[in-house]
């Protein structure tokens, strides 16, 4: 992940648009509220079977990260192994499919 889509990510952890933690984001993917889980680079395989799974039998995509200790400090936490985005705007903000400029109505 670029320096800007983490950035984006800690502006969605200042304004409530995540969910920090693989319990709270395993939990979030089973109410539906979740667009996108962001996993740390050294994910545990507990955390690939519980959440990743989950993700990808729901559609929800995923996307990998910096180590847990750096993803945990973009959320202003300690060291963290996924991240959900609830905010679907955010989400395509931080996998960058935003639509082209071009595209876009004005």
């Amino acid at each position: 992940m670029t320096a800007e889509q983490l950035g984006l990510l800690g502006l969605g952890a200042r304004a409530g648009s995540v969910v920090v933690g693989a319990n709270g984001v395993r939990a979030a993917l089973q109410r539906g509220e979740l667009a996108l889980v962001v996993f740390a680079s050294d994910t545990s395989q507990r955390t690939v079977d519980k959440v990743g799974r989950l993700a990808e039998a729901l559609g929800t995509r995923t996307v990998t990260g910096p180590a847990a200790q750096e993803l945990g400090r973009r959320v202003g936490r300690a060291a963290v192994q996924a991240v959900g985005v609830r905010d679907v705007h955010l989400a395509a903000g931080i996998v960058g499919s935003a639509a082209p400029a071009a595209a876009r109505r004005t």
